[in-house]
């Protein structure tokens, strides 16, 4: 695992939701839902997404839509976990 953690998600996220556009052109700080489309089942594909690709587990209580409004603000949330 590298640890550009932004290029790996864009790369995860545009694989499991079939987006038809590069990872790159993915911006960190755009919202997610609003400027792609993601919605709560796609959000529910980048947690398992996260779950293979990070071995990250959310414990009881602790999922929050909030971890999922920017590629910017998964990759600080992935960060902390990795910690």
């Amino acid at each position: 695992m590298s640890d550009n953690i932004e290029k790996e998600l864009k790369e995860m996220i545009v694989e499991r939701l079939f987006l038809q556009i590069a990872p790159d052109d993915i911006e960190d700080d755009k919202n997610l839902m609003e400027t792609y489309g993601i919605d709560s089942f796609s959000i529910m594909e980048i947690v398992v997404g996260l779950e293979e690709l990070y071995g990250i587990r959310f414990a009881p209580g602790e999922f929050k839509l909030s971890y999922f409004k920017t590629l910017a603000s998964i990759a600080d949330f992935v960060r902390a976990k990795k910690e």
